[in-house]
C-alpha cells in the first residue's frame, strides 16, 4: 500500500508552475503588443499568483506529507511481518528477523515495543539468546519467567523483566 499524497503533490506543483508560466508568457506577450498597460500587467500577474501559488503550496504540503506517510507505511509493514513470523513459527531468532527485514536490533526492539504498546503482541524475548517467543498472555501471568522460572519484575507498561536471565515478557 502506497501513499498517493506524493503523486498528487507533484501534479499540483506541476499544474501551479504551468499555470504561472502560461499566464506570465501571456502577460508578457500582451505587454509586447502594447495591448496591456502597466496596471493591467500588475493585475494579470496578481491574478496568476492567486491561482498558481496556492496550487504550488498545496502540492508541496501533500508531497512532504506523502513522504512521511510512506515511511510510516513501511514501518507498519515491517511490524506486520514480525507478528506473522512469530505467530506462525512460535519462536524466531532476532538475527533472522533482522536479516528478513534488513533492520538493526535496535530498530526491531523499537518496533516490538510499539506493538506491545498498541496491545498487538504478547510474548517474551530473551535478548541474550536473541530469541523472540510468542505466548498467550494467560500463560505469562504466572509471575515467573517462562525461560528460567525466576520471579518477574515490572519494567514498564505491558513489559515485565526477569532479573535472573534478562528476558523481557510482553503482556497485552
Amino acid at each position: 500500500m502506497q501513499s498517493s499524497g506524493k503523486l498528487i503533490g507533484i501534479i499540483l506543483i506541476g499544474g501551479g508552475l504551468l499555470c504561472g508560466a502560461i499566464g506570465g508568457l501571456w502577460a508578457v506577450a500582451q505587454k509586447a503588443g502594447e495591448k496591456l498597460d502597466s496596471g493591467g500587467m500588475i493585475f494579470a500577474i496578481g491574478g496568476l499568483a492567486i491561482i498558481a501559488l496556492p496550487l504550488i503550496g498545496a502540492g508541496l504540503f501533500l508531497f512532504v506529507r506523502g513522504g512521511r506517510e510512506e515511511v510510516e507505511l513501511k514501518d507498519v509493514a515491517r511490524q506486520r511481518k514480525i507478528l506473522n513470523m512469530v505467530s506462525t513459527q512460535g519462536q524466531v531468532r532476532i538475527a533472522d528477523v533482522a536479516l528478513e527485514l534488513g533492520a538493526t536490533k535496535d530498530q526491531i526492539k523499537q518496533w516490538l515495543y510499539d506493538l506491545v504498546g498498541k496491545g498487538l503482541f504478547s510474548g517474551y524475548i530473551n535478548w541474550d539468546d536473541g530469541v523472540l517467543y510468542s505466548k498467550q498472555a494467560s500463560q505469562l501471568k504466572s509471575g515467573n519467567c517462562p525461560h528460567c522460572g525466576a520471579k518477574l519484575e515490572l519494567a514498564g507498561k505491558g513489559v515485565v523483566k526477569c532479573s535472573a536471565c534478562g528476558s523481557e515478557v510482553f503482556l497485552s
